[in-house]
């Protein structure tokens, strides 16, 4: 894929949730932020078996967007491979270790209340 300039929100969300499916990511959540916040377009959470799954997701995700879209993102909590959270400026990224998501619960926080969190599309 040749490197674009800038990527709109959703060719990003579908690079994103590609390349969290390719690495095997487990319970992949899309929340859709428009209108709602000024801090993304798109939220997106998904779940590691491990630390090491966790943290290798997330490198190989911020290595792709750089490649493919010349996009350096902002990575926080990546040695550590319990949550780490990856803003691309249009969609924001966290990935969990399964307790980690579950004592937090950003869906929650994120979701209307009365609806469940949509799972992202497989692509």
């Amino acid at each position: 894929m040749a490197a674009q300039s800038q990527p709109t929100s959703e060719q990003l969300l579908e690079r994103i949730l590609s390349s969290l499916s390719d690495d095997k990511a487990e319970d992949v959540v899309q929340i859709d932020l428009r209108g709602k916040t000024s801090i993304g377009d798109y939220m997106v959470l998904a779940s590691g078996r491990s630390t090491r799954q966790v943290a290798a997701m997330a490198e190989k995700l911020t290595d792709r967007l750089k490649q493919e879209f010349r996009i350096t993102c902002k990575v926080e909590g990546k040695d550590a491979g319990d949550w780490v959270l990856i803003d691309s400026g249009d969609v924001i990224v966290h990935i969990f270790r399964p307790e980690v998501r579950e004592f937090y619960q950003l869906e929650k926080m994120w979701m209307p209340a009365g609806t469940e969190a949509a799972p992202a599309a497989e692509g």
